[in-house]
């Protein structure tokens, strides 16, 4: 009775490969009675667990006819081979056949086997991968440390902004750019503000908005102004700093704007990056230059004292304001471009509301259309006075008090523009309590230079003895208002 036993090799050179033989004897007597001994190859199976999923092709040759490697290589671009279909079979003799077909208890052994194979190689790469990273790590803790504080902000972030996200319709990404704005002073209201006026400006990157920002601060804008800024026009946010915000810092830079004044027209008017250069901006100075007639040699000055000029429709407002101004009091028109030109503001100023209310002032204590538009020329910043609050106690204390008429007004028109509490009054009665006060109307010259002059040519005593008298008729003053409330 013939034998058969079953030999599994493993290749080294390819751990995943295995050669399943069944070799059977035949009977012992013919064993016993030959010289020689056959053996019969009744199965041969080649396994791979390769991680080559191309069949093994054992009997590859050459297109020359040189034996290659059973293996595919894992590109095919440079195989120059040709493969016979008839010539897969292994060569035998007559009495020797190939079966390729493999019991099922040989087929689950062989498995068992390349899936233990697998486990093993598997394990190792998983060990060796994972000491690397340990090693990564070790070698740059920096950069774990910098990933690790991320997602602390981004956790901090995220629970910071919960409850405002339940308010608004916003999305986590929006978070970082939230972040980074609260380090300015920006609360949850101003978001909802932000949100309601213009929402896309929460959409920005924040690194593109912190370019922006910092651009701004490059340029003077203090730290403190930003949010000021951002809320007035959250477009800002959107606006890049090649394209836009660099050329309008030139442009102001060309009217003769000294550097150190650019932040301070940004803050008062920061809706100017949302005007066209060349388009509305340089416009507008080519029609205050040729229409209103303000020199070249003033314009810095004016975009100084009002940078919101800029950006209004100074066609319009010049003209109104021009006419109301000539018809009204027959003002030439050299005295209303001194007006601009001092206090361009009064291009903003309503007529009906701001400009006419305080002409009828004037004229309700007697003065003429020349003496107001003379006290105007001079002082144009009146329009900007309280008529209840300044101009009407200012002139009643310089009737009652000060024992002048309105005319004293036409020569000392500085008169309106200082303060009563602190200036006109301390002054008065100190002069008052030293008995320095001339007789007849109080002299308003008295009240025009500083404190220094004032307590030399009219005191005659030290500046530190009228400062004390001043703050302790200032508390007297403060304490008499309490009383009335």
């Amino acid at each position: 009775m013939a034998a058969a036993i079953s030999i599994i090799c493993n290749f080294p050179l390819h751990s995943h490969t295995s050669i399943f033989l069944n070799i059977t004897f035949p009977p012992s007597h013919r064993i016993r009675s030959s010289k020689s001994c056959f053996f019969r190859f009744s199965r041969i199976c080649v396994v791979s667990s390769h991680t080559n999923p191309k069949i093994l092709k054992p009997n590859r040759r050459s297109r020359y006819g040189q034996p290659l490697s059973p293996y595919d290589s894992d590109s095919d671009e440079d195989d120059d081979s040709f493969e016979d279909e008839d010539d897969d079979d292994i060569s035998t003799s007559d009495d020797e056949s190939l079966d390729v077909r493999v019991s099922a208890q040989d087929r689950q052994r062989l498995k068992f086997q390349n899936a233990t194979n697998i486990r093993r190689d598997s394990h190792h790469h998983s060990e060796g991968g994972s000491n690397a990273k340990l090693g990564h790590r070790r070698q740059t803790p920096e950069i774990t440390q910098d990933y690790r504080e991320k997602e602390a902000r981004g956790s901090l972030a995220k629970d910071r902004f919960s409850h405002l996200a339940e308010e608004l319709d916003l999305d986590e990404r929006w978070y970082p750019l939230l972040d980074y704005l609260s380090t300015f002073g920006f609360k949850d209201s101003h978001f909802i503000q932000m949100y309601e006026r213009h929402m896309p400006s929460l959409q920005i990157n924040k690194s593109s908005a912190q370019e922006r920002l910092e651009f701004l601060l490059s340029v003077g804008v203090k730290h403190k102004d930003i949010r000021k800024i951002i809320l007035r026009q959250p477009q800002l946010l959107e606006y890049t700093v090649e394209n836009n915000l660099k050329s309008h810092v030139t442009f102001l830079t060309s009217l003769g704007i000294p550097d150190s004044r650019i932040g301070q027209i940004i803050t008062a008017t920061p809706s100017l990056f949302s005007y066209s250069v060349e388009n509305s901006l340089k416009p507008t100075v080519t029609y205050l230059l040729e229409e209103v007639g303000i020199e070249k040699n003033d314009l810095a000055k004016v975009v100084q004292l009002s940078p919101q000029i800029l950006v209004q429709r100074i066609n319009t407002s010049w003209t109104a304001r021009f006419n109301f101004l000539t018809r009204e009091l027959n003002a030439p028109r050299d005295s209303i471009v001194k007006m601009v030109r001092k206090h361009p503001q009064l291009l903003h100023y309503s007529i009906e509301d701001g400009l006419l209310p305080r002409i009828n002032f004037f004229r309700s204590i007697g003065m003429r259309n020349s003496e107001i538009v003379k006290v105007l020329t001079s002082i144009t910043q009146v329009f900007s006075l309280s008529l209840e609050g300044n101009l009407k106690p200012k002139y009643s204390y310089l009737v009652n008090e000060l024992g002048n008429e309105v005319r004293s007004l036409t020569k000392y028109p500085m008169y309106l523009s200082l303060s009563l509490d602190q200036r006109i009054r301390p002054r008065h009665m100190f002069l008052v309590s030293l008995k320095r006060a001339p007789k007849g109307p109080f002299p308003l010259s008295s009240l025009v230079p500083t404190d220094e002059s004032f307590c030399q040519q009219w005191a005659r005593t030290s500046v530190d003895k009228y400062l004390d008298f001043r703050r302790r008729l200032l508390l007297k003053e403060l304490a008499r208002k309490y009383e009335r409330r």
